[in-house]
């Protein structure tokens, strides 16, 4: 089979490891916008900002020009690897007819909408899909075991996907649930800052279980109320991606929620972070989008209220555990 053309556009973190994965076994190109970065990057055969300590393979080549980038994604597969503020822009600066995959999690600030929702809205010529799961990109860089699923009512689609990125240490399933592959790795953002709040908080193992099971329902609940099926949460993007974010030490949406606890300003943590932590920006989208769909989000709810600086983090936490007792389900 011959070689499948990848551009990846964007070169933080997630795109960089994801282009060094693929590029171990074909030629990728690796877009940034940042002329200055790329130049770096081309020089030092590295990414010294996100990930300085993985050696950028030979296969990977790096590119700031955008003539470039949409020439590759013309011919074959593109994968957006931006924060989802960027998402509408990329999108709409792709070829007729290209096939795409977005490696963003998150609610668009201000509309709300999911990335099919921004696919469908502006560009509806597209073939595309969303590539998300359990994953933190220095692992991925490493070549450490690492499961992702490719989510789009396109099967061709899908199939690309495992092409391009299917590996001895890189398995890709695939799904045909796009809305619910992308609730779970919106929503898990959130719940990961409520659990880091309660570990920072020292509540324990049992209030951690508590708030990862109780978040994977609030998760469930949005989803089905949007359309999605309900045994996708079971799955790599539910399940799978809130447990990883809500416990790992490279969850920068579990820092959030850390520092926090410890009584810092989110203007503050954030600088500290340098890089986006989605939950944040997340959080108010996903209290409207389950608002306006009558879904109940108690936990959402919290943690939107210690962002804004209405709660402090206990209070949000005594609140959690003050509600009525109900049945589970």
């Amino acid at each position: 089979m011959p070689a499948l053309p990848i551009v990846v556009l964007g070169a933080g973190a997630w795109g960089t490891a994801l282009a060094v994965a693929a590029a171990a076994r074909q030629p990728v190109l690796l877009w940034a916008r940042d002329a200055a970065q790329a130049a770096e990057m081309v020089a030092v055969r590295c990414n010294r900002r996100y990930l300085p300590d993985i050696p950028l393979p030979e296969g990977l080549h790096i590119s700031a020009d955008p003539a470039l980038a949409l020439d590759v994604a013309a011919r074959g597969l593109a994968v957006i690897a931006s924060p989802m503020a960027g998402l509408r822009e990329r999108l709409a600066a792709l070829p007729a007819g290209a096939h795409a995959l977005w490696l963003c999690k998150g609610f668009e600030a201000g509309s709300g909408a999911l990335g099919h929702e921004i696919a469908q809205a502006v560009r509806p010529d597209l073939r595309c899909g969303v590539l998300s799961g359990p994953s933190f990109a220095l692992e991925v860089a490493r070549g450490q075991p690492t499961a992702l699923v490719a989510a789009s009512a396109d099967e061709a689609l899908c199939a690309l996907a495992v092409q391009a990125f299917h590996s001895d240490s890189l398995r890709i399933y695939t799904a045909c649930d796009p809305v619910g592959v992308e609730v779970g790795g919106a929503v898990k953002n959130v719940m990961a800052i409520a659990t880091g709040i309660a570990d920072g908080l020292q509540l324990g193992q049992n209030a951690r279980a508590a708030l990862i099971t109780r978040g994977l329902a609030e998760i469930t609940r949005l989803g089905l109320a949007l359309g999605a099926r309900a045994e996708t949460f079971m799955g790599l993007s539910g399940l799978g991606d809130l447990v990883l974010t809500a416990t790992g030490d490279l969850s920068r949406n579990r820092r959030v929620g850390l520092l926090l606890a410890s009584g810092l300003a989110l203007p503050d943590i954030l600088a500290r972070l340098g890089h986006v932590a989605e939950g944040v920006h997340s959080a108010p989208m996903v209290q409207a989008r389950a608002r306006g769909a009558g879904v109940e989000m108690p936990i959402t709810d919290a943690v939107v209220a210690v962002l804004q600086g209405a709660l402090a983090p206990a209070q949000a936490l005594r609140q959690l555990m003050a509600r009525e007792a109900r049945a589970e389900r």
